[in-house]
């Protein structure tokens, strides 16, 4: 049977907003996505997307334990903070009258990359079962997801590409920079192994440490400051944007005392609700964070992104959204100044 194919438009009812997929498919198509064992969720935006499906899981796919996962990023990244990336007059590459339009949504940029949300998403075909599509910046927008129903799959290329990195110790390289040619490699898989629907992974290659894959708009104010800035800091702008600051963390006692002056209070509750674990336990995970930020907040080594023939000739292209592109992002310096990225191909039938 052939894969299943077709995309969907969304339209949020507010900035943040948790869609059900699986409720706003045409009536035309359910019958056939239940023919198939397993559907591909792809968007096209860098601030909706989708939970990896493991983390839907933990969360039950329930919409309010999503939400409040969600809301908890809200307080480490709030609306209106300082982030480079919202400063229109530093925007160089946009004209008087794209400034004007451009929405500032710093935070929702770092919230879809720090809440390890997914340009696209594989789930096992289960009709009654709720799918997200979560919307960190939907205000007066329409959105697209494309849904892919398949039964098997199969792993039909590999090639593993080396990429330069600079010196510096924290680092981001757009790895959809024509210089580099890894967008060259993908297309010349496909041409070469003709497949007409597929997945492509891009992986850092066993062995890369101190870094990260993921996929958002790659604005250099974005990516070279304000991520940056949060591998550093995560509590960053939290501290900056200062309105829940509390006043004297010192009277607050001591297992508390290191959350308090950072207004963790906010991100532990919001925690605790989502996944119904008891304080201990998200205290223990919140350090653990603190610990280690660069590498607890970019936990992502593999992103993916889906491969059709959208234009009907039976040959493959990568599919992306206008501004997604596959980030790599380095929290500690390269022994020798590259890294080995791994590019597979998976044929879906």
């Amino acid at each position: 049977m052939q894969p299943t194919e077709f995309t969907l438009n969304l339209a949020p009812t507010g900035r943040f907003d948790v869609i059900d997929v699986t409720r706003r498919a045409p009536s035309e198509w359910v019958d056939l996505l239940r023919r198939h064992q397993h559907v591909l969720y792809a968007s096209f935006h860098t601030t909706a997307g989708y939970l990896d499906r493991r983390l839907a899981a933990r969360l039950l796919h329930h919409r309010d334990r999503m939400t409040h996962f969600l809301r908890a990023f809200g307080s480490v990244f709030p609306p209106d903070g300082a982030y480079r990336h919202d400063q229109m007059h530093l925007r160089a590459e946009l004209s008087a009258a794209e400034r004007r339009v451009e929405p500032r949504n710093g935070d929702s940029h770092l919230t879809f990359i720090g809440s390890g949300m997914r340009n696209l998403v594989t789930y096992r075909n289960q009709p009654s079962a709720p799918v997200y599509f979560i919307d960190l910046d939907g205000v007066k927008r329409v959105r697209q997801t494309r849904l892919l129903a398949y039964d098997r799959e199969e792993r039909v290329a590999e090639r593993q590409v080396e990429v330069p990195v600079s010196r510096h110790p924290i680092d981001s390289v757009n790895l959809a920079d024509p210089r580099l040619g890894l967008a060259e490699t993908i297309e010349a898989l496909l041409a070469r192994t003709g497949v007409e629907k597929g997945r492509v992974d891009i992986a850092l290659a066993h062995g890369e440490p101190h870094a990260g894959i993921t996929v958002n708009e790659y604005e250099t104010l974005l990516m070279r400051h304000d991520l940056a800035e949060v591998l550093r800091d995560p509590l960053r702008f939290a501290k900056l944007k200062g309105k829940h600051i509390l006043d004297n963390p010192l009277a607050l006692p001591g297992k508390s005392i290191n959350y308090a002056k950072y207004d963790m209070v906010r991100v532990l509750n919001s925690l605790m609700e989502a996944f119904r674990v008891n304080e201990s336990v998200v205290e223990r995970l919140i350090a653990k964070v603190m610990a280690v930020p660069a590498r607890r907040f970019l936990r992502s080594r593999r992103v993916s992104f889906l491969a059709s023939d959208l234009d009907g000739t039976g040959r493959a292209r990568l599919v992306r959204g206008k501004y997604q592109s596959p980030i790599l992002v380095q929290w500690q310096a390269a022994a020798r100044q590259s890294r080995r990225i791994d590019v597979t191909l998976y044929e879906l039938s």
